[in-house]
């Protein structure tokens, strides 16, 4: 049968492949047994495998069999290692039950620290321990935690009965707390439970551990974790793991103490120990923000003139042992690692290794140095950066000589600049950013149910927190620039405003964060461009040594193009020509030719049009001068031109002379019902030739007169849109070839070109062998291409689509990422028959499924010729084009 747990330190087994794979036992749970295999100090305990928590949310919360008698098993392993049993009213075994996804999700999913304490056991843990104070606090913490995770009551309830104890008594730390304040405090917290579910907090240390496990497997599917999951693509079906382990104490005195580490700088990438710990703290201490972390390293301590001793100073020996365990777990999993570990009196116990979160700038650096350090090789330099965090480099950032109105500073969690408004909670966030509003998100501390917010503001900003805590570690991980532990920030939400010192604001208020320094500012501050050097330049480097497809980009502003050649894009793959013609100075000549009465009223508006399209053509060939450049001829549902009001009737009335009761009647005629599927496209084309003419004149009549002028001719690729038949596109390419030969003549020079279609309808893929008769080249739009295959309209899918990701229909948006069973069928199809009829036609994607790595993995696959992008996808495509190669 197949093991459903696998046991860890001690005496258990050396780890099979089944244990080490993440799939299984989760990231946690495969690290846990590798560092006890390499003889780290890992406290013993055993790994229920992610197979369980999905079988066990599949069939309704229950348990499968033989489950309880295996943990009895691995249980056992762990009493026999540590001398201690669960539920030993003289020396009590006490367990900490955490989950374990194969990937990393920060404050996503529960954890239970302490479990097997009751009114019995907690005395057995003090006179064992000689320590009643750290007995007590333990009990209490466990009370709050399991009451929260398992029996689902408010732990605000909890924390509000600590201050008022502690108020009462004049302190404000907890650890000013006696073990007669913690007794006391005990007891009102099994009163709160007994208050909130009408039954007292249970005894019985079985029903602990298996409701822990229950709490754990549940929180698979709790909100923030679904939330999570989306954000991240992580599907649903991967499950976590469970991993109980016994516990080490980091709240037994000023010898004991508990911290999270990175072996490098998770925000700037440098090669320095980074991290914070507590002294007689415990758990979720130092992350939760309830006190003030401290530094780990004596430098880091003094470069922020912070007075209370780092690690280095206060316990040198379990220092001297957490800095060679950093080395040695560096080289054995060469990458970043992100440690939890516990000191307990002086002895220092490793709780968990991952490959830690970092920023896009960091993770880019890491990469860089490791090669020259020779822990990798520049292919899995490649490998190693997730493309989409490309974005966070490729945005602008404060200008440092901007002034800047500093209202506070705190720590510098997440580097990268924002302004918004000021928002005080998750929901307002969504439903503001929502409304396209830019906005900062305010919180004394943020937790895990706030993921929502915090992935649609522009940045973040909490009171109390450290450089791990929630709100860092997530927002680092999205890319958003966060300040935390901003201490003179005090928020009131019944007023929502907020006091910095003697300034005070209001929700809605405009405010700045700089990430990389901490600073908080009033108002909005300048931003510049940001550069494409350094480690980034290098890696991207390695990236085009190894891609196959090019990359261009989508653009028809002279700006896009240029943005696009800085970020190294190798042509244009799709301009829309439609989008030249919404201008204030053209609208009018748009509406005249398409309500004109016949083709001599067409053509006078086109004549109006001629100069400035060729003068758009010029300006893009300048930009592109000698790169391909493919120029979708006009594509729009006509209703996007035609007047509405009574303004601009009256407007085009006057410029054409015609009464507005006529060319409203004419716009009456020409109403569609469904006008994304009605006259637009090659349709257009073939029932007004003289419009795509034009389009075509201006095309060729640029590209010569850049050719002459730069000596660099463009490469023009026409695009016929909306083909479905291969008539349709031997009628158009006859236009655009016999106007080409036109302007030749007249202009007595030549340029290179080519003519072929996109590929956006089924009809379309299904006949692309003969319509590479006539094409030279296919770009799928895969943006139509999706719709029409899906029969769903992109603009109205919001309503059902995020239904339709949660409950599996889909596995991601699919006009955020190609369905590849369907719509991706359809492309691989069209692809191998048009390569049948023309063995060099030139294929490439043009949607915005161009800038999305699954996609582009997907079109590196079936062999396509090029993706395109927008400008600032470009770097992020040429990343995925590598990958998708090297994997």
């Amino acid at each position: 049968m197949t093991k459903t747990v696998y046991t860890f330190g001690g005496d258990a087994p050396k780890p099979d492949a089944r244990q080490k794979d993440k799939t299984i036992t989760g990231g946690k749970g495969a690290n846990l047994a590798e560092m006890a295999s390499i003889g780290l100090p890992v406290p013993p305990g055993f790994t229920i495998t992610t197979e369980e928590s999905v079988r066990y949310l599949r069939e309704g919360a229950a348990f499968s069999d033989g489950l309880r008698s295996d943990v009895a098993a691995a249980l056992n392993h762990i009493e026999k290692t540590v001398g201690k049993r669960l539920g030993d009213a003289a020396d009590p075994l006490l367990v900490s039950v955490r989950s374990g996804a194969r990937v990393s999700m920060p404050g996503m999913m529960d954890t239970v620290l302490n479990l097997g304490l009751n009114d019995e056991t907690v005395e057995g843990l003090a006179g064992a321990s000689g320590d009643p104070r750290f007995a007590w606090d333990s009990y209490r913490r466990f009370i709050q935690m399991y009451s929260d995770v398992v029996l689902g009551l408010d732990h605000g309830l909890f924390e509000e009965a600590l201050e008022v104890a502690k108020e009462d008594k004049g302190f404000y730390n907890d650890t000013e707390l006696t073990a007669d304040d913690w007794r006391e405090l005990v007891g009102e917290y099994k009163n709160i439970v007994a208050q909130e579910q009408d039954e007292s907090f249970p005894q019985d240390v079985q029903q602990q551990l298996w409701g822990a496990i229950a709490a754990v497997f549940e929180s698979w599917d709790s909100d923030r974790a679904k939330i999570y999951r989306r954000l991240n693509d992580i599907p649903a079906d991967w499950g976590t793991a469970v991993n109980v382990q016994a516990m080490v104490f980091g709240n037994m005195g000023d010898t004991s103490a508990t911290g999270v580490a990175f072996t490098r700088n998770p925000s700037t990438g440098e090669k320095v120990y980074y991290g914070e710990y507590l002294i007689n703290a415990q758990g979720e201490d130092v992350v939760a923000g309830i006190r003030t972390p401290q530094y780990l390293t004596r430098a880091a301590r003094e470069e922020a003139a912070a007075k209370p001793l780092s690690m280095e100073e206060a316990l040198p020996d379990a220092f001297g042992e957490l800095s060679r365990t950093f080395e040695l777990l560096e080289q054995h999993y060469t990458d970043m690692q992100d440690i939890e570990f516990t000191v307990e009196r002086g002895k220092l116990w490793m709780l968990q290794t991952r490959t830690g979160k970092r920023t896009a700038k960091a993770a880019l650096k890491m990469a860089v140095d490791m090669v020259g350090e020779g822990l990798i090789d520049e292919k899995q330099a490649v490998l190693r950066i997730e493309p989409m965090a490309l974005d966070q480099l490729l945005h602008p950032t404060l200008d440092p000589d901007a002034k800047r109105d500093v209202v506070t500073t705190g720590l510098p969690a997440s580097p990268g600049a924002a302004s918004g408004k000021i928002v005080l909670d998750a929901d307002t966030a969504e439903q503001r950013a929502g409304r396209g509003e830019k906005v900062i998100l305010v919180r004394v501390e943020t937790s895990p149910e706030d993921i929502h917010g915090m992935h649609a503001a522009a940045g973040i900003l909490t009171a109390r927190g450290g450089m791990t805590s929630h709100a860092a570690v997530v927002a680092r991980g999205m890319g958003r620039p966060c300040v935390s532990g901003a201490s003179s920030v005090s928020i009131d939400l019944k007023n929502r405003s907020l006091r910095i010192g003697t300034r005070e604001l209001r929700e809605g208020d405009t405010i700045t964060l700089d990430g990389s320094n901490g600073q908080v500012m009033a108002g909005e501050v300048a931003t510049i461009e940001p550069e494409m050097e350094g480690d980034f330049g290098t890696l991207i480097g390695w990236a085009d040594e190894h891609r196959r497809m090019r990359v261009r980009t989508n653009a028809e502003t002279p700006e896009d193009c240029r943005m696009a050649r800085q970020f190294g894009a190798e042509g244009i793959g799709l301009c829309r020509t439609e989008h030249m013609f919404f201008d204030a100075n053209r609208i009018s000549a748009v509406r005249q030719m398409i309500l004109a009465d016949d083709e001599a009223g067409r053509k006078a508006a086109l004549e109006k049009l001629l100069p400035e399209q060729r003068s758009d053509f010029h300006a893009i060939f300048d930009a592109m001068a000698g790169l391909p450049c493919t120029i979708r001829l006009l594509d729009p549902p006509l209703h996007e031109f035609l007047p509405t009001g009574d303004t601009e009737f009256a407007e085009l009335a006057e410029l054409t002379g015609v009464g507005t009761d006529h060319l409203r009647r004419r716009a009456s005629e020409l109403h569609e019902f469904n006008p994304m599927l009605g006259h637009r496209g090659c349709r257009l084309g073939i029932t007004f030739p003289e419009i795509y003419a034009m389009q075509v004149r201006a095309i060729f009549e640029a590209a010569c007169d850049v050719a002459r002028d730069s000596g660099e001719a463009p490469i023009p690729e026409v695009m016929i849109p909306l083909v479905a038949t291969a008539r349709e596109l031997a009628i158009l390419k006859a236009l655009v070839d016999e106007t080409a030969e036109t302007v030749f003549a007249e202009k007595g020079a030549r340029v290179e070109y080519l003519v072929g279609t996109m590929i956006e309808l089924p009809r379309a893929a299904l006949m692309a062998g003969e319509i590479a008769e006539e094409g030279a080249f296919f770009s799928f739009g895969t943006n139509d291409l999706t719709q029409t295959t899906l029969g769903v309209s992109r603009d109205d899918s919001a309503r059902f689509l995020g239904p339709y990701v949660e409950k599996g229909i889909f596995a991601r948006d699919p006009f955020v990422s190609l369905d590849i069973e369907g719509v991706g069928q359809l492309v691989r199809m069209a692809a191998e028959r048009g390569r049948e009829t023309r063995p060099d036609i030139k294929l490439g994607i043009c949607g915005e499924h161009g800038g999305d790595p699954a996609s582009i993995a997907f079109c590196e696959e079936v062999a396509l010729d090029y993706v395109s992008a927008s400008p600032y996808r470009v770097p992020i495509a040429k990343l995925a084009a590598a990958q998708a190669v090297l994997r």
